[in-house]
């Protein structure tokens, strides 16, 4: 039981974690660009931005499914969180790689979510 547990919480984690990466990096650059202001999300991203995007977004689901087996045959909870810390990191590398901010990938995946013009011009990308 506790290991379905620890299987469990970490996939739901690790699930959550491609929109929202880095989301503390995000949080301390976000404050400074929304000062005193309530803004919509941006929602203007060019097609290069948004190919990168796609591009980074395959390669995470690969890490993802990749470190869900590790996390999920895991002996304890802190081995299951290292491992969803190196996930973690692995994705970021993923969207470096691509060239692409952390935030502007947040950025896009709020956008994916929230919008249907984004998440159509995404999904042709696809």
């Amino acid at each position: 039981m506790n290991k379905l547990l620890i299987s469990l919480t970490a996939s739901l984690a690790l699930l959550a974690t491609g929109p929202v990466l880095a989301q503390d990096q995000n949080q301390q650059s976000g404050s400074n660009a929304m000062q005193g202001e309530q803004s919509a999300p941006q929602t203007d991203f060019n097609d290069q931005e948004l190919e990168k995007f796609v591009s980074a977004q395959k390669g995470i689901n690969e890490v993802r499914d990749e470190y869900m087996k590790k996390i999920e045959s895991a002996d304890d909870q802190a081995k299951a969180q290292e491992l969803q810390q190196e996930a973690n990191d692995e994705m970021v590398k993923v969207i470096e790689d691509e060239n692409m901010e952390i935030q502007t990938y947040n950025s896009i995946a709020t956008a994916y979510n929230s919008d249907p013009e984004t998440r159509e011009r995404v999904d042709e990308m696809m």
